[in-house]
């Protein structure tokens, strides 16, 4: 495949399938991905069926190249091998609303209201967007995250807009009910 192409199929075991390339897609992929509720192999059969629509009529043999092939996708066609563990510095659900906007930007139209975006188009906008709040958003988190100290502009933003700068933990449902417990029912309005 070339460089130019914006693959929308994957050749499996000698046969090809069509994958999910839309934006949206992935980021259901992405999203399934960080789930802490559901175990590797839910995860693994709920991703494989959001990107691949004939996923049920894989065989068996073929289930482990489809996942590398999902995973180099929603990768951009990156091979993935730099493994280095790095700050968490950006949550595509919890950002998709300061992230929007500036693609729309690059792009030069409202993505959320084209029927198709091919991921890696929108993986090329996103990577262009620029000055904007997100990018503050995330300067600020890479500040904090290794550990240097925020300029005096930076500080008043983050006390103003600690709930964007700061990303959600994904509790699991017994984590909450552990919380809830510890917290004598306060958090679910039953004290």
């Amino acid at each position: 495949m070339s460089a130019y192409d914006l693959p929308t199929s994957a050749t499996l075991g000698g046969v090809e399938y069509e994958v999910r390339s839309d934006y949206r897609a992935v980021l259901d992929v992405i999203e399934v991905m960080s789930d802490p509720e559901i175990t590797d192999e839910e995860r693994t059969n709920l991703t494989l069926t959001i990107f691949y629509p004939d996923y049920q009529s894989m065989p068996l043999d073929v289930l482990n190249d489809a996942v590398k092939y999902m995973l180099w996708f929603v990768g951009g066609g990156e091979d993935g091998k730099d493994q280095r563990r790095k700050p968490r510095l950006m949550d595509w659900s919890q950002d998709f609303k300061l992230i929007a906007a500036p693609i729309n930007r690059v792009l030069g139209y409202e993505v959320r209201s084209v029927g198709y975006l091919h991921w890696w188009s929108f993986l090329a906008a996103y990577y262009e967007i620029g000055d904007c709040l997100f990018a503050e958003v995330v300067n600020v988190r890479r500040k904090l995250a290794e550990g240097k100290k925020l300029e005096k502009h930076e500080r008043k933003f983050y006390n103003e807009n600690m709930s964007l700068v700061t990303i959600r933990k994904h509790e699991t449902q017994e984590e909450k009910d552990i919380l809830d417990e510890w917290m004598g029912g306060v958090s679910n309005g039953s004290k």
